[in-house]
């Protein structure tokens, strides 16, 4: 690879949490309800059953690349291979037989489907000799069977586990496209294909599984140029992004806010530059979860849930002993941090950093944000802001119009009418306008208890003049 070793290792952390989105949830054993059903996220099914069934057996990434005409592209794939897990008592000399359970000093032994990584890299690529022309690579993942004998305390044969992985075949496409000679303007795409034969009509999605590339994603790395971001491209490249073809992934820009060599092209939707958080020392395989609420349920589970999460499978053992050894200063980290101070250059760079100081001269919060916690007063309020040539209120109408895309959501909001609730200002200066939706149900509800979407003035547009927001008041 061209690219410094690093650069790719940089994006390993959150790579790797989108490889395992989902991969064990809580409460983390085999006969949980919840995990029955697994692997939902970047499947791609051979596509003899992606063609009778909702899986997909395709995944296409474009993104643009700025000055790229001499630009050098590096391509990794990551993806899971699932890897069946199968529990034999050895019931005569050499013969065997599948059990549900095997019991062995105390332990059990559980079958579990289980995930093999795979990380195929691709080579180094010119962008310029991709344009009018296209590569395909072939993908090719052997299959195999692994034995692991069982043998008690007393050295006793009792069983095996057997480890059965199915081939993987399929293909990468390179291809791109220019678009603006001027600037180097380049549109790359890369397509993922599982071309894994499939001779089992109606046959089962975990059949389909054992052939399938799982939680695929796609790392690409630039020398040379710039990478786009897609979600906030710049006003010249806006056409562009919104032509890019993303089908089942999305790429986003990696590393360091303001770096533009590296993309991550994932099935999960992420905002561009997403790290993990700090206050996060482990995998729980669950995102959309509190790292703090997790981690109290696990030290909830009985002994006996505790000996079979373990025995479900080793990234979940590394759950169960994370937990139980858990010291209160590291939960303390788990239940929060303040990152809106960061910008400020007399705040922390992480909230845990000052809480350790309070009390003995070492706290470094703002002169505002101690009064704020102290006297648990609310975010300065402001009575109104100007957008245009209207001043808006608690009681305006406006239109919702997000441009920074901060989650999902925003995608979903873009042109709902709101009423503002309050116009706030932060202890650095800047201006959030409150809003609830004002066809939502459960409005009332919202404003109650004070559960408010917020936004930036220049992300609204008024919708009434001084009339209309007093009606809306009423």
């Amino acid at each position: 690879m061209t690219l410094e070793a690093d650069r790719f290792q940089a994006a390993k952390e959150v790579a790797d949490a989108v490889l395992y989105e989902g991969y064990l949830l809580y409460p983390y054993r085999a006969s949980s309800n919840k995990n029955q059903v697994r692997w939902q996220f970047g499947v791609l099914a051979p596509k003899g059953y992606s063609l009778e069934s909702s899986e997909n057996w395709a995944m296409q990434t474009e993104c643009l690349i700025e000055r790229g005409d001499a630009a050098l592209v590096d391509i990794r794939v990551r993806f899971l291979q699932v890897q069946q897990r199968l529990v034999e008592e050895l019931v005569a000399a050499g013969d065997y037989q599948p059990v549900s359970a095997l019991e062995v000093d105390g332990l059990p032994l559980l079958p579990w489907d289980e995930g093999v990584e795979r990380e195929i890299d691709l080579g180094t690529f010119a962008v310029a000799a991709l344009v009018g022309a296209e590569r395909v690579l072939p993908l090719a993942i052997p299959g195999g069977t692994d034995e692991e004998p069982v043998v008690d305390s007393e050295g006793e044969l009792r069983g095996r586990i057997v480890r059965r992985r199915h081939p993987l075949e399929g293909s990468v496409t390179l291809t791109a496209e220019g678009l603006d000679v001027d600037r180097g303007l380049i549109r790359l795409r890369v397509g993922i294909a599982n071309q894994s034969p499939w001779n089992t009509p109606g046959g089962s999605r975990d059949a389909a599984l054992m052939r399938s590339l799982v939680a695929a994603h796609t790392l690409l790395g630039l020398e040379g140029g710039a990478f786009l971001s897609l979600a906030d491209p710049p006003g010249w490249a806006k056409g562009a992004a919104d032509g890019c073809d993303n089908r089942h992934t999305w790429p986003v820009l990696l590393g360091e806010p303001g770096s533009s060599d590296v993309v991550l092209s994932s099935p999960i939707i992420l905002g561009d530059h997403p790290a993990i958080a700090p206050e996060s020392k482990g995998d729980f395989f669950d995102s959309t979860e509190i790292d703090e609420l997790l981690a109290l349920r696990v030290m909830t589970l009985t002994d006996e849930e505790k000996r079979e999460a373990r025995a479900t499978d080793a990234k979940a053992a590394a759950i169960i002993d994370r937990c139980d050894i858990m010291p209160p200063e590291i939960m303390s980290r788990l239940h929060g941090a303040v990152r809106s101070l960061e910008s400020s250059a007399s705040a922390p760079a992480r909230r845990e950093d000052s809480w350790a100081g309070a009390g003995e001269g070492g706290a470094s919060f703002t002169s505002e944000w101690e009064a704020f916690l102290n006297e648990g007063a609310a975010a300065p309020e402001v009575e109104r802001v100007r957008i245009g040539a209207v001043e808006v209120s608690k009681g305006s109408r406006v239109q919702l119009r997000p441009l920074r895309r901060a989650d999902a959501q925003d995608l979903f909001l873009s042109g709902r009418s709101a009423i503002v609730q309050a116009v706030l200002r932060d202890v650095d200066g800047d201006t959030h306008v409150a809003v609830t939706l004002e066809d939502d149900p459960a409005r009332d509800l919202h404003e109650w208890y004070g559960r408010f979407l917020y936004f930036s003035p220049d992300e609204i547009e008024p919708l009434d003049d001084d009339d209309g927001r007093r009606e809306a008041s009423k």
